[in-house]
Protein backbone atom coordinates (compact mmCIF):
# COMPACT_ATOMS: atom_id res chain seq x y z
CA UNK A 1 0.00 0.00 0.00
CA UNK A 2 1.51 3.32 -0.77
CA UNK A 3 1.38 6.37 1.18
CA UNK A 4 0.34 9.65 -1.14
CA UNK A 5 1.09 12.92 -0.53
CA UNK A 6 -2.00 13.98 0.63
CA UNK A 7 -1.98 11.39 3.34
CA UNK A 8 1.83 12.60 4.48
CA UNK A 9 0.80 16.25 4.64
CA UNK A 10 -2.01 14.98 6.56
CA UNK A 11 -0.01 13.12 9.01
CA UNK A 12 3.07 15.99 9.20
CA UNK A 13 0.54 18.66 10.48
CA UNK A 14 -1.55 16.17 13.08
CA UNK A 15 2.10 15.73 14.34
CA UNK A 16 2.21 19.03 14.75
CA UNK A 17 -0.65 19.94 16.08
CA UNK A 18 -0.01 17.40 18.94
CA UNK A 19 3.65 18.91 19.88
CA UNK A 20 2.39 22.51 20.23
CA UNK A 21 -0.39 21.31 22.28
CA UNK A 22 2.38 19.65 24.31
CA UNK A 23 4.43 22.76 24.36
CA UNK A 24 1.59 24.56 26.13
CA UNK A 25 0.75 21.98 28.26
CA UNK A 26 4.34 21.96 29.57
CA UNK A 27 4.77 25.41 29.08
CA UNK A 28 1.45 26.00 31.62
CA UNK A 29 3.13 23.15 34.40
CA UNK A 30 6.00 25.06 34.77
CA UNK A 31 4.96 28.45 34.89
CA UNK A 32 2.21 26.62 37.51
CA UNK A 33 4.83 25.08 39.79
CA UNK A 34 7.24 28.21 39.59
CA UNK A 35 7.37 30.10 42.84
CA UNK A 36 4.92 33.05 43.04
CA UNK A 37 4.24 36.18 45.71
CA UNK A 38 0.63 34.80 45.49
CA UNK A 39 2.22 31.32 47.30
CA UNK A 40 3.11 33.28 50.92
CA UNK A 41 0.26 34.24 52.96
CA UNK A 42 1.19 36.60 56.43
CA UNK A 43 -0.55 35.95 59.76
CA UNK A 44 -0.28 38.15 62.91
CA UNK A 45 -1.54 34.91 65.55
CA UNK A 46 -1.30 34.67 69.45
CA UNK A 47 0.90 31.85 71.27
CA UNK A 48 -0.73 32.24 74.34
CA UNK A 49 -0.58 35.77 75.73
CA UNK A 50 2.14 36.77 73.24
CA UNK A 51 2.12 37.62 69.98
CA UNK A 52 3.40 36.12 66.96
CA UNK A 53 3.65 36.82 63.04
CA UNK A 54 3.42 33.40 60.93
CA UNK A 55 4.44 33.43 57.19
CA UNK A 56 3.28 30.63 55.21
CA UNK A 57 5.39 29.25 52.04
CA UNK A 58 2.69 27.05 49.64
CA UNK A 59 5.08 26.88 46.65
CA UNK A 60 4.85 23.63 45.22
CA UNK A 61 8.36 23.53 43.98
CA UNK A 62 10.07 23.95 46.85
CA UNK A 63 11.79 26.98 45.72
CA UNK A 64 14.29 28.26 48.84
CA UNK A 65 12.79 32.38 49.54
CA UNK A 66 14.04 34.73 52.56
CA UNK A 67 11.21 35.92 54.33
CA UNK A 68 11.83 39.81 56.23
CA UNK A 69 9.65 41.43 58.58
CA UNK A 70 9.21 45.02 59.34
CA UNK A 71 7.43 47.03 61.14
CA UNK A 72 6.22 50.09 59.47
CA UNK A 73 5.28 53.14 62.18
CA UNK A 74 2.89 56.08 61.41
CA UNK A 75 5.54 58.37 60.70
CA UNK A 76 7.12 56.18 57.66
CA UNK A 77 9.86 54.68 59.75
CA UNK A 78 10.25 50.85 59.26
CA UNK A 79 11.73 48.75 62.26
CA UNK A 80 12.68 45.03 61.21
CA UNK A 81 11.56 42.78 62.96
CA UNK A 82 13.21 39.70 61.89
CA UNK A 83 14.55 37.42 58.67
CA UNK A 84 14.20 34.09 58.01
CA UNK A 85 14.68 31.35 54.93
CA UNK A 86 11.71 28.72 54.16
CA UNK A 87 11.57 26.05 51.55
CA UNK A 88 7.70 25.80 50.93
CA UNK A 89 5.45 23.18 50.46
CA UNK A 90 2.05 22.24 48.50
CA UNK A 91 0.43 22.13 52.02
CA UNK A 92 2.38 24.75 53.45
CA UNK A 93 5.49 25.72 55.04
CA UNK A 94 4.97 27.97 58.13
CA UNK A 95 8.03 30.17 59.78
CA UNK A 96 7.00 32.43 63.28
CA UNK A 97 8.51 36.02 64.31
CA UNK A 98 7.81 36.32 67.31
CA UNK A 99 6.49 40.17 68.38
CA UNK A 100 4.58 41.36 70.75
CA UNK A 101 2.68 43.29 68.44
CA UNK A 102 -0.02 46.11 69.39
CA UNK A 103 -3.63 46.21 68.39
CA UNK A 104 -4.22 47.46 64.47
CA UNK A 105 -0.44 47.59 63.67
CA UNK A 106 1.08 47.30 60.02
CA UNK A 107 3.79 44.70 59.25
CA UNK A 108 5.28 45.03 55.63
CA UNK A 109 6.61 41.43 54.39
CA UNK A 110 8.91 41.05 51.62
CA UNK A 111 9.81 37.59 50.10
CA UNK A 112 13.01 36.96 47.76
CA UNK A 113 12.90 33.84 46.22
CA UNK A 114 16.43 33.63 43.71
CA UNK A 115 15.99 35.29 40.65
CA UNK A 116 12.11 34.72 40.58
CA UNK A 117 10.06 36.52 43.32
CA UNK A 118 11.42 40.20 44.74
CA UNK A 119 8.56 41.96 46.12
CA UNK A 120 6.42 42.24 49.41
CA UNK A 121 3.08 40.71 50.29
CA UNK A 122 -0.03 42.40 49.43
CA UNK A 123 -1.61 43.81 51.07
CA UNK A 124 0.16 44.84 53.98
CA UNK A 125 -0.42 42.93 57.45
CA UNK A 126 -2.59 45.16 59.75
CA UNK A 127 -2.95 42.85 63.00
CA UNK A 128 -5.96 42.45 64.74
CA UNK A 129 -7.92 45.17 67.26
CA UNK A 130 -7.53 42.99 70.51
CA UNK A 131 -3.91 42.86 71.90
CA UNK A 132 -3.08 38.92 73.08
CA UNK A 133 -2.62 40.16 76.71
CA UNK A 134 -6.14 40.04 78.17
CA UNK A 135 -7.35 41.66 82.11
CA UNK A 136 -7.50 37.85 82.97
CA UNK A 137 -3.59 37.08 81.86
CA UNK A 138 -2.15 40.08 83.38
CA UNK A 139 -0.78 39.21 86.98
CA UNK A 140 -2.12 41.06 89.61
CA UNK A 141 -0.22 43.23 92.27
CA UNK A 142 0.41 42.04 95.31
CA UNK A 143 -1.50 43.76 97.70
CA UNK A 144 0.17 46.72 99.78
CA UNK A 145 0.61 45.73 103.56
CA UNK A 146 -1.42 47.49 106.14
CA UNK A 147 0.75 48.09 108.99
CA UNK A 148 -0.65 47.33 112.40
CA UNK A 149 -2.10 49.60 114.66
CA UNK A 150 -0.14 50.09 117.33
CA UNK A 151 -1.10 49.06 121.39
CA UNK A 152 -2.70 51.69 123.23
CA UNK A 153 -0.62 52.50 126.74
CA UNK A 154 -3.02 51.63 129.16
CA UNK A 155 -3.08 51.48 132.99
CA UNK A 156 -1.21 48.16 134.53
CA UNK A 157 -3.58 45.64 135.43
CA UNK A 158 -3.73 45.24 139.27
CA UNK A 159 -2.44 41.94 140.65
CA UNK A 160 -5.49 39.66 141.21
CA UNK A 161 -6.19 38.63 144.80
CA UNK A 162 -5.76 35.23 145.82
CA UNK A 163 -8.56 33.12 145.91
CA UNK A 164 -8.65 31.17 149.35
CA UNK A 165 -8.75 27.20 148.43
CA UNK A 166 -11.75 25.53 149.62
CA UNK A 167 -10.31 23.38 152.66
CA UNK A 168 -8.83 26.79 154.16
CA UNK A 169 -12.08 28.59 153.44
CA UNK A 170 -13.91 25.37 155.13
CA UNK A 171 -11.53 24.79 157.91
CA UNK A 172 -11.36 28.85 158.84
CA UNK A 173 -14.39 29.88 161.05
CA UNK A 174 -16.52 33.10 159.69
CA UNK A 175 -15.82 35.69 161.58
CA UNK A 176 -19.20 37.55 163.10
CA UNK A 177 -18.87 41.33 164.36
CA UNK A 178 -20.61 41.61 167.45
CA UNK A 179 -21.49 44.61 169.53
CA UNK A 180 -21.39 43.09 172.61
CA UNK A 181 -19.00 44.94 175.57
CA UNK A 182 -15.90 42.38 175.94
CA UNK A 183 -16.21 40.59 179.58
CA UNK A 184 -14.43 41.66 182.53
CA UNK A 185 -11.04 39.93 183.40
CA UNK A 186 -12.63 37.46 186.47
CA UNK A 187 -15.02 36.70 184.51
CA UNK A 188 -13.56 35.71 181.26
CA UNK A 189 -14.89 31.96 181.36
CA UNK A 190 -18.35 32.47 182.32
CA UNK A 191 -18.57 35.25 179.17
CA UNK A 192 -16.96 32.92 176.81
CA UNK A 193 -19.01 29.67 177.76
CA UNK A 194 -21.77 31.01 179.75
CA UNK A 195 -20.50 28.50 182.97
CA UNK A 196 -17.53 28.07 184.85
CA UNK A 197 -15.67 24.93 184.66
CA UNK A 198 -16.31 24.44 188.42
CA UNK A 199 -19.51 25.06 188.53
CA UNK A 200 -20.72 20.70 189.52
CA UNK A 201 -18.26 21.29 192.37
CA UNK A 202 -19.90 24.41 193.94
CA UNK A 203 -22.96 23.22 193.43
CA UNK A 204 -22.73 20.29 195.63
CA UNK A 205 -20.67 22.42 198.44
CA UNK A 206 -24.05 24.18 198.35
CA UNK A 207 -26.60 21.52 198.36
CA UNK A 208 -24.56 20.40 201.74
CA UNK A 209 -24.22 23.63 203.28
CA UNK A 210 -28.18 23.78 202.64
CA UNK A 211 -28.56 20.32 204.21
CA UNK A 212 -25.89 21.23 207.17
CA UNK A 213 -28.04 24.34 207.74
CA UNK A 214 -31.65 22.74 207.62
CA UNK A 215 -30.47 20.01 210.07
CA UNK A 216 -28.80 22.46 212.47
CA UNK A 217 -32.33 24.77 212.25
CA UNK A 218 -34.58 21.36 213.16
CA UNK A 219 -32.07 20.67 215.45
CA UNK A 220 -32.04 24.01 217.36
CA UNK A 221 -36.07 23.62 217.13
CA UNK A 222 -36.29 20.40 218.52
CA UNK A 223 -34.10 21.55 221.92
CA UNK A 224 -36.48 24.82 222.16
CA UNK A 225 -38.84 22.56 222.38
CA UNK A 226 -37.92 20.20 224.63
CA UNK A 227 -36.49 22.56 226.79
CA UNK A 228 -39.93 24.45 227.17
CA UNK A 229 -41.80 21.17 228.08
CA UNK A 230 -39.22 20.65 231.16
Amino acid sequence: MSITRRSARRSVRILGVASASAAVVLGLSSSALACNIRDFKAEAKCDGDKGVIVVTDTDAAGTPAVISVFLKSSGGVETKVGQQEVKGSALGTPVSFPEDWKPSATYRVHVKAANIVDEDVQPDLVTASTACKTESSTPTPPASKTPKPKPSKSAPAEPATPTPSASESSSAPATVPSNAPSPAVGESNLAETGASSNTGLIAGIAGALVVIGGGAVFFGMRRRGTRGNG
